[in-house]
């Protein structure tokens, strides 16, 4: 291999090596990707989007996205739904990702007394965050409860709350929409406090 070719080959290992952006595990968030939005026939419903090198946030999986996560290198799955929505998606989403021998994370929320959205649902998130081994899939329905909890998580990261905006509302933030039934958006309810910048309809 003569010099230039090793010189191409280093220089396309060093720029890899710089575009890295690692969200799970992190202390800290100090560089936001903008989230590529993928395609959601026969995978997913509504939304699916990567974020960095190891982050995917969707809306619900069908089986044979929860096979393909497997094969991208998924390592744990989050779930956001109630039990109730749950019981309506035609298959044992726990069972095969247990079958799949990937890990399950059930934090069920749906803006309600019984299962709020709150401090205690973004420390449950945070929590998982900081144990997976590998990359993580963090679903609901259709990316609405998901883009909340983590534009949520990455505030308390640290990151500035108009590029969070900005980012939440590209995968499915629907801020001017909807809001929960508390009148609030989710993100402040995770957070426990007004979010300034947030569109309100």
């Amino acid at each position: 291999m003569n010099r230039p070719t090793l010189l191409v080959i280093a220089t396309a290992l060093i720029a890899g090596a710089a575009h890295a952006q690692p969200m799970v595990r992190q202390d800290s968030i100090r560089v936001l990707p903008a989230p590529a939005l993928l395609a959601t026939a026969g995978m997913f419903q509504e939304r699916y989007a990567k974020v960095g090198d190891d982050l995917f946030i969707a809306g619900q999986p069908t089986e044979r996205a929860l096979r393909e996560m497997k094969a991208l290198g998924v390592t744990t799955v989050i779930n956001l739904r109630s039990p109730e929505e749950m019981g309506r998606i035609g298959f044992d989403e726990p069972a095969l990702i247990a079958e799949l021998g990937m890990k399950y994370v059930y934090i069920p929320m749906r803006g309600t007394e019984a299962l709020p959205y709150s401090p205690a649902g973004l420390r449950a998130f945070a929590e998982a965050m900081k144990a997976a081994n590998g990359k993580v899939l963090l679903h609901c329905t259709i990316a609405w409860r998901a883009s909340h909890l983590w534009g949520a998580y990455l505030i308390e990261q640290g990151v500035p709350v108009a590029q969070v905006l900005e980012h939440t509302r590209a995968i499915n933030l629907m801020d001017g929409h909807r809001m929960s039934s508390s009148g609030k958006q989710p993100i402040e309810e995770f957070l426990g406090r007004p979010v300034a910048g947030l569109a309100r309809h």
